[in-house]
């Protein structure tokens, strides 16, 4: 460590390592700006890939005391009382099984996860329609936002435009958003992310803006439900797109809240 220099100003010897991005710090102050800087919360990943050459024993005891808060937390999910109420499973079984003729396939978490507790996603059998939560992700602007009950048959280029189009976007979003607004549409790409593929060889497939919703989710695995990350095609990322083989920039905030 003390022969290490500090990876944000330079000048003095590194007395820190962040657990998170293993950068190198003096200070608090230091920290502070690294973790600014890299949009770094500084909680270790504990679903970081680590090869066999570098895993050490503190490394099994840390997966070792992971996998012991996942079966705390899926014991007590299993305990919560709506896991058994019979309204609640047909309702999931339905909407599971509604998906499932749309060629797509929607799987639920256990009552507890994050994105159970917060999926709205309905299906009306009345329209034979589902109406879904959906999640944009800016990656360039650090920013990210929740749409709820947005019909399937909705294009993605109408579903983005009050966030990106120059015109009909709100204002406050816009001036967040305006590497987006500045930006050609033809240089606008969405991707998401494809699900059940190792932690080191995660992959996204590019959707169509012109095409709705549902023809874009159809054949593909959700997870409660889509999460969608809009990037530039002229912003170099490290995103890899299935089956064109190059990479896009994203920031860390993006990473270290979606990779694992």
């Amino acid at each position: 460590m003390s022969l290490q220099r500090c990876e944000t100003c330079s000048e003095e010897e590194a007395k820190y390592r962040c657990p998170r991005c293993m950068k190198y710090s003096c200070s608090l102050l230091c920290v502070k700006k690294h973790k600014l800087a890299l949009s770094c919360n500084g909680v270790r990943d504990k679903t970081a890939f680590v090869s066999v050459n570098e895993f050490t024993d503190l490394n099994l005891l840390s997966d070792y005391r992971f996998l012991e808060d996942v079966g705390r937390t899926a014991d007590a999910a299993a305990r919560h009382p709506t896991m058994h109420s019979p309204t609640t499973k047909k309702l999931l079984c339905c909407l599971r099984n509604k998906a499932r003729k749309c060629n797509i396939d929607l799987r639920t978490l256990p009552v507890g996860f994050t994105k159970r507790r917060e999926n709205s996603t309905t299906f009306n059998c009345m329209e034979n329609k589902f109406y879904w939560h959906l999640k944009l992700v800016f990656p360039h602007c650090h920013a990210e936002y929740t749409l709820k009950g947005v019909p399937d048959d909705k294009t993605l280029a109408d579903i983005l435009k009050p966030y990106i189009d120059p015109v009909e976007s709100d204002p406050v979003v816009c001036q967040r958003l305006k590497i987006y607004t500045a930006s050609p549409q033809s240089d606008v790409q969405i991707l998401m992310k494809i699900e059940n593929r190792k932690q080191n060889s995660v992959r996204y497939n590019e959707l169509d803006a012109s095409r709705s919703l549902l023809d874009n989710l159809k054949g593909k695995v959700i997870i409660e439900y889509p999460t969608l990350f809009v990037v530039l095609k002229t912003l170099k990322n490290d995103m890899v797109v299935l089956g064109q083989g190059k990479h896009i920039f994203i920031s860390c905030y993006a990473i270290l809240r979606y990779f694992s």
